[in-house]
């Protein structure tokens, strides 16, 4: 439980955070200043009323915005060192290869998931399975399953470029259905159109596009950061495997 209290959780706590005061807070400031009058008084206005102001399509927004937090807080806790390839494991990986101790090795990779691990372990599997393997077979085998763990890294940060996208487009949605809402009750009712019957589409169509742009800039930013932070820990990782590598390739059969 300490490890939670740790700088890098730190940070990711406070940045989920600052993201859910932002949507709520943006979502707030985009209401038309006439709409509600009395409601945005110092006491402010519950986010259930700005939710069914804002229509059904609010709280698909709420939703994505709930993912995302979800997304930048598992990003950050996956996207370090001693969860990429820890120093500890290649130390004692490396020390267990050197001393021909390839099934303790196999065991500790087992017992340490991580993308590290994951790279020895192909290779050990590799050297299991042809005892006189050299080195350039090794070699291509941990390269092989080096490139795997990377895609799946910078895949991971592919879903918040896909909030980024698709949060804007479901407020511009919501924004034709405010106006559809909005233009339909003067069809219908032409005698009493007011500037009191457009009100509610009017705000539904303004809440939508706000929250949809709250979510998917903020969203846009942190894809671009973690992006870049996965692309330095690939790597790391490629550093990290290379004392694996050389352990392997002077080990005796």
């Amino acid at each position: 439980m300490n490890k939670l209290f740790h700088h890098p959780h730190r940070k990711l706590i406070l940045c989920s955070l600052l993201l859910i005061f932002t949507v709520t807070a943006g979502a707030r400031a985009a209401a038309p200043a006439g709409w509600g009058g009395e409601l945005w008084d110092k006491a402010g206005v519950p986010l259930s009323q700005v939710m069914d102001a804002g229509g059904s399509l609010m709280y698909v927004l709420l939703g994505m915005s709930m993912l995302a937090v979800a997304m930048i807080v598992y990003l950050f806790s996956i996207l370090r060192r001693d969860q990429i390839a820890p120093r500890k494991l290649q130390r004692t990986l490396t020390e267990m290869i050197r001393a021909n101790d390839l099934a303790g090795a196999k065991s500790t990779c087992e017992e340490n998931a991580c993308p590290l691990a994951a790279i020895t372990l192909a290779a050990l599997d590799y050297i299991a399975e042809a005892p006189n393997a050299d080195g350039a077979g090794i070699k291509e085998i941990m390269m092989d399953e080096g490139s795997r763990q990377a895609d799946d890294l910078q895949g991971q940060t592919q879903y918040l470029l896909d909030i980024a996208v698709i949060a804007p487009m479901v407020g511009l949605l919501g924004t034709i259905f405010g106006m559809l809402h909005a233009f339909g009750a003067v069809v219908h009712d032409i005698a009493s159109a007011k500037p009191v019957v457009l009100a509610g589409g009017v705000s539904e169509a303004l809440l939508t596009t706000a929250g949809g742009l709250i979510i998917g800039i903020p969203a846009m930013m942190f894809y671009a950061y973690f992006r870049r932070r996965a692309g330095q820990q690939i790597a790391l990782l490629e550093s990290s495997t290379m004392p694996v590598l050389a352990a392997l390739q002077s080990r005796r059969p």
